[in-house]
């Protein structure tokens, strides 16, 4: 089983096997074993089967499990669990899980059943993978906004620190002209703050620098995208 793209690798997924039949989950592990990549595979019956102490899964596999149990192995998973079904079932029966579980794709239970089940759990597994890195993506997307919104504050209240700064170093200053005039813990108190306020400004234009740099990189690459545009037109 190829992965397209080389982005995921089938031994970084985790995959149940959940069934109560030895031979299907034997067939399905061998099946496995004979592909070039190879998911983490646990194999558990139905009497064993408990969501909330499940291994950790990408997929689950439900294959024959014992009469009635069925019912309750899905009532038991997360309806957002992809889950490829592999038992005998009638039409009205598969219509009725198919709307409660979205991602639960049947493979009737014939004689190519094994080869079918690997094709379409290599699919649902790359599936999961892109539903994966689509959500990290949309965490990393919010959290730049999030750091580009505290930028721009602090861009924005650059000049009021500034003001601020310039008091606090002043007042520092004049006080420590006279020294005569202060104890010396006052004394020593007044140093620390001129010296913290003085830490603070240094800070403070190097987030200036920063921010001079980064809108200088932004305006060059926006004046080369510009420069790369006209001339794919001229070339049109």
């Amino acid at each position: 089983m190829s992965t397209p793209g080389g982005g995921f690798s089938l031994r970084h997924a985790n995959v149940i096997i959940l069934t109560d039949e030895t031979e299907f989950a034997r067939l399905l592990t061998a099946g496995w074993q004979t592909e070039r990549q190879v998911p983490r595979v646990t194999v558990l019956t139905s009497d064993l089967w408990q969501e909330r102490g499940a291994p950790a899964r990408d997929l689950v596999v439900v294959g024959p499990v014992r009469e009635g149990g069925l019912t309750s192995v899905l009532r038991a998973l997360d309806p957002s669990t992809a889950v490829i079904l592999c038992v005998p079932t009638d039409s009205k029966e598969l219509g009725q899980l198919r709307a409660k579980y979205p991602k639960l794709i049947h493979v009737p239970l014939r004689e190519d059943w094994a080869q079918t089940l690997l094709l379409v759990a290599g699919e649902s597994l790359r599936r999961v993978e892109a539903l994966r890195l689509a959500r990290q993506a949309e965490r990393a997307a919010a959290k730049n906004e999030n750091h580009a919104t505290l930028g721009r504050y602090m861009l924005d209240m650059k000049h009021s620190v500034n003001n601020a700064l310039t008091s606090t170093l002043g007042n520092a200053e004049l006080l420590l002209l006279e020294p005569g005039q202060l104890s010396s813990q006052s004394l020593a108190q007044i140093k620390t703050i001129h010296s913290m306020a003085l830490r603070i400004n240094e800070i403070m234009q190097r987030f200036s620098s920063l921010a001079s740099e980064m809108q200088e990189a932004e305006n060059t690459s926006q004046a080369e995208t510009e420069g790369a545009e006209a001339s794919a037109s001229q070339r049109h």
